[in-house]
């Protein structure tokens, strides 16, 4: 399907300042540059935070074309919610909420973009494993963080296709259309990865074994 191709946020390899930057500061410098941009009120600051990102993205050698990618799935929400906001306080007031909107998911995108997945989750441990003492599990959390970057893009992805599909059938207009496929379509998916993990020993609680049928 044309749509699980799709991943946003994937890793592109590269040679780049940001691609080579230690990630010890690249994570704490685009967290800080989002969250800045939640933290400021004016429309002017969270334009400037938009560019700072923007700036790096470049850099790292993307292009107007991955800047476009992952607001594809997101369109209508992003005409609703400027619509509105455009009603309710004006263009400024909306330019500022959009501002703060596509600055964290750029900022998350070019993390993604610029450092391997693998990298990232071993940090993410590194960062978990102190927890350690009060039950914390770092290796399932970087698992579930995994889980969550792979699967929302095949969910995006399965519903795309799935709207195309019943467009061109004529049935955009048709819910069961809709969501009965992208539903069989995530049950197809969560059961060979349920499956995976169930086969590494992650499958019952605390890794335990499921219990055995009863004869008969």
């Amino acid at each position: 399907m044309r749509g699980h191709a799709y991943l946003v946020g994937g890793y592109r390899p590269g040679s780049s300042p940001v691609h080579r930057m230690p990630l010890r500061l690249k994570l704490p410098l685009l967290l800080g540059l989002g969250a800045a941009a939640l933290a400021v009120q004016d429309a002017l600051p969270r334009s400037v935070v938009v560019l700072v990102v923007l700036a790096l993205h470049f850099a790292a050698g993307g292009n107007f074309r991955q800047l476009l990618s992952p607001l594809r799935a997101m369109w209508l929400f992003l005409l609703v919610l400027v619509a509105y906001q455009v009603w309710q306080q004006g263009p400024a007031g909306a330019w500022r909420i959009l501002a703060g909107l596509l600055a964290c998911v750029y900022a998350a995108n070019l993390l993604l973009a610029t450092t391997p997945l693998q990298r990232l989750l071993d940090m993410l441990v590194a960062a978990v494993r102190p927890l350690q003492r009060f039950g914390a599990d770092p290796e399932r959390f970087a698992l579930a963080i995994g889980l969550m970057l792979r699967s929302i893009p095949f969910l995006i992805g399965s519903f795309t296709d799935v709207r195309d599909a019943a467009k061109a059938r004529g049935l955009e207009r048709s819910p069961r259309a809709l969501i009965l496929p992208v539903l069989i379509s995530a049950v197809a998916y969560a059961r060979p990865t349920g499956d995976a993990l169930a086969a590494r020993g992650l499958g019952g609680r605390d890794g335990a074994d499921p219990p055995a049928r009863p004869p008969g």
